[in-house]
């Protein structure tokens, strides 16, 4: 940032991390954390990249913003394109996206285009679009993106007053561990820190192009915000993996969506699918006997639940009981008869 960015933002950041109350004993370490990202304005933790990358554009010159996009990505661009006064125009995978981040991306007035392919896809034409146009490229690899996203390592420290042993997150794109792994080396080198965490990334079996050693031409999850069969900060996460001495594993989509509900029932955090790939993983390594009973866990929690409430409204198809609008009815449905005051 120079003296001459402009100033741009919804408040974004200092989102909390939070002890577990419930899941702790089951990962069996020292101390389990969440970072709920999805308590930023957008509901994700691309508001942290998306502002810098915004504010650079507009300093730039441009008028129009352009990205691809699984989601999230989309909702936080189209609202701080607007928040700028600058044009914003999203390329989606047809049919992939979850409604409830396509409906923040049209009412914040991106022009949406849905590209019959996938995100690979929308993402080759972006870049071919922003490298031959005057319209600026605000996917994460833009660098500004990265040392907007890279703050949240420092909360994670100043929050615990120390780094965790592990830091575990879901990988799609790869650019939030890229962003997270450069954010503590910095706090290493400007001697904030003596140590630095093993950094644990998770992607879905069915498109898992780091774990496989190759890209997946057709990705498959429920997990859309981390369907990405060709992530564009792939390197950034194998040096991210190697250097911390951590791991990149792949987990199912049953285990992802039993540790959404788990978030929800048993801590009471509302996440979208993608999100509870970090304590999927966490699980995942738990039951591999990785962790020795000691260890500061901190899980990423991307995204809010409210972003793709289809797929927690089908999880629990059967649970609504109607009954006849009479209190006797309920009393009865309630099991309440025979203990009234």
């Amino acid at each position: 940032m120079t003296s001459s960015t402009p100033f741009i933002s919804l408040e974004e950041g200092n989102t909390p991390l939070i002890r577990s109350t419930s899941l702790e004993k089951n990962v069996r370490v020292g101390a389990l954390f969440f970072k709920f990202e999805g308590m930023n304005p957008t509901g994700s933790f691309k508001d942290r990249g998306m502002v810098v990358a915004i504010a650079k554009a507009k300093e730039e010159g441009k008028e129009v913003v352009m990205c691809a996009s699984t989601g999230n990505t989309s909702a936080s661009a189209a609202a701080y394109a607007r928040r700028a006064g600058l044009s914003c125009i999203v390329l989606i995978p047809q049919g992939k996206i979850a409604l409830g981040k396509l409906s923040q991306a049209l009412m914040h007035g991106a022009r949406v285009l849905a590209v019959r392919g996938n995100f690979d896809d929308a993402l080759r034409i972006v870049r071919f679009i922003t490298t031959h146009y005057p319209v600026a490229l605000v996917n994460s690899i833009n660098p500004y993106r990265i040392e907007g996203q890279k703050t949240a390592a420092f909360e994670v420290v100043e929050w615990l007053s120390g780094v965790p042993n592990v830091l575990a997150l879901p990988v799609g794109n790869a650019g939030n561990i890229t962003a997270y792994w450069k954010g503590f080396k910095e706090l290493l080198v400007r001697g904030k820190v003596s140590s630095l965490p093993r950094m644990f990334g998770f992607q879905a079996q069915g498109a898992c192009p780091i774990v496989l050693g190759r890209p997946v031409e057709h990705p498959q999850t429920v997990a859309t915000a981390i369907r990405i069969g060709n992530p564009a900060s792939w390197k950034g996460a194998v040096q991210a993996r190697d250097e911390s001495g951590g791991l990149i594993d792949a987990v199912s989509d049953e285990d992802i969506l039993l540790a959404q509900r788990m978030l929800a029932e048993e801590e009471g955090l509302f996440v979208e699918p993608a999100s509870a790939a970090s304590l999927a993983g966490v699980l995942k390594k738990s039951r591999e006997g990785v962790f020795k009973g000691q260890e500061i866990v901190v899980c990423v929690l991307t995204g809010h639940g409210l972003k793709d409430p289809d797929i927690a409204v089908r999880q629990n198809e059967g649970k609504i009981e109607e009954v006849e609008p009479e209190e006797e009815k309920v009393v009865e449905l309630l099991g309440l008869r025979g203990r009234r005051r």
